[in-house]
């Protein structure tokens, strides 16, 4: 029961919650900057590279209105908890592909799992508050969604310069 929760608890599963979300979203475009560096460690050809991105964005739109049906059948912790994790191995597969065949096939999977994870954010804070914090539920959200794509190219060309393209996964283990 929501309701009989501590709000320190509410806060901290909304929180965890919320930057799974940042993750998810931080992927779409942390990868944009980097794109060259994965094309040249990958051996992809111009016209190959670009499924890196699409492949992602398209598993997502598919998953994001599925998820719906899917936190019905499963609920709602349960398909977060196993969207986060296929979410992290998803990543380590991708920043251990070896050709741009399974780059891409690894992409599809993080998007199709990391979509899961922004609806269902949405979902549980609207459970676990009411009045005035269920209103700021959509603020927080959409600053998160402003602020990932917006840091993404960012961190995407400052970790590949740091240590290297195949770091812009690891970071989703952590």
């Amino acid at each position: 029961d929501p309701a009989a929760m501590p709000k320190a608890r509410k806060y901290l599963i909304f929180g965890v919650m919320a930057f799974g979300q940042f993750m998810a979203l931080l992927d779409i475009q942390i990868v944009a900057a980097s794109l060259n560096q994965v094309q040249s460690g990958l051996s992809a050809a111009p016209e190959e590279i670009s499924w890196v991105q699409t492949g992602y964005l398209m598993a997502e739109l598919v998953m994001i209105p599925l998820s719906a049906f899917l936190a019905q059948a499963l609920s709602t912790r349960w398909l977060f908890t196993l969207s986060a994790a296929l979410f992290t191995i998803s990543s380590a597969l991708c920043g251990i592909a070896w050709d741009i065949d399974s780059m891409v096939l690894f992409r599809v999977i993080q998007g199709f799992v990391g979509g899961a994870m922004v609806p269902t954010v949405f979902a549980t804070g609207f459970v676990l508050f009411t009045g005035r914090e269920r209103a700021a539920i959509p603020a927080i959200l959409g600053a998160v969604a402003v602020l990932a794509p917006t840091l993404g190219p960012t961190v995407g060309g400052w970790l590949t310069d740091a240590a290297g393209w195949r770091w812009i996964f690891y970071i989703n283990i952590v």
